[in-house]
């Protein structure tokens, strides 16, 4: 089952996008005063700059409580199992360090996309 069934924050993103695109290029193509068009589309890119704010912070947001909620549960897990040995806990807590570090690199993608 390779095939995602749910849209993600970078489809969302490439779709809004393209949404954009094509509405700019049919207001450039409309019969309406110059002037008019620009004005609407000033107020169109500030309404979408805003949205787009707001998606990267909600997704910034997610990304934070995932993180926080993969650290607690793995500090659990470490607690609970204190009789691993000393090469295993190290092994596990610099994964969790490198996955942390993965997603903040993907946070920070997405910001810099917008």
């Amino acid at each position: 089952m390779g095939h995602k069934e749910s849209c993600t924050g970078g489809d969302a993103v490439f779709l809004l996008v393209g949404g954009l695109i094509g509405a700019g290029l049919a207001l450039l193509m409309a019969p309406q005063a110059g002037k008019k068009t620009r004005q609407y589309l000033s107020s169109l890119a500030e309404e979408v700059t805003g949205k787009a704010n707001e998606a990267v912070s909600d997704f910034a947001e997610t990304v934070s409580d995932f993180v926080d909620t993969a650290t607690s549960r793995a500090t659990e897990f470490v607690e609970e199992k204190a009789n691993l040995s000393k090469d295993s806990k190290k092994m596990l807590l610099s994964a969790l360090d490198m996955a942390l570090e993965k997603l903040e690199e993907q946070r920070k993608k997405l910001e810099k996309s917008i």
